[in-house]
């Protein structure tokens, strides 16, 4: 089994910057894909950010270009470099994994899941 716990969130302005974290422990691979969700209230929850087994990356439209998702192998920990930040982007951030190399945005596919971590950008 694998957990993850996510860190970071917080309370800031919008324009600022934040970079969540998430830890992983237990039975998993460095190679499987992991990827960053979010769920706004009264919306579903989206992917914005993956990064496959072998560091390949890929990013929703609505944060490509001001969102980094980066991992540390060697620290067992998923990031997510997010600047510029909106309005927008007040969500429960969640990181998940799946036991692939290659990823994708659809919710289901992803096995694990940390428990989130509130972002609220205020303007």
């Amino acid at each position: 089994q694998m957990q993850l716990v996510e860190s970071g969130g917080d309370s800031v302005q919008a324009g600022g910057s934040l970079r969540l974290s998430c830890a992983a422990s237990g039975t998993y691979s460095s190679y499987w894909c992991m990827g960053w969700f979010r769920q706004a209230p009264g919306k579903e929850r989206e992917g914005i950010a993956t990064i496959g087994g072998y560091g390949s990356t890929s990013y929703a439209v609505s944060v490509k270009g001001r969102f980094t998702i980066s991992k540390d192998n060697a620290k067992n920990t998923l990031y997510l470099q997010m600047n510029t930040l909106e309005p927008e982007d007040t969500a429960m951030y969640y990181c998940a994994a799946r036991k692939t190399v290659s990823c994708d945005f659809v919710r289901n596919d992803y096995t694990y899941w940390g428990q989130g971590t509130q972002v609220t950008i205020s303007s």
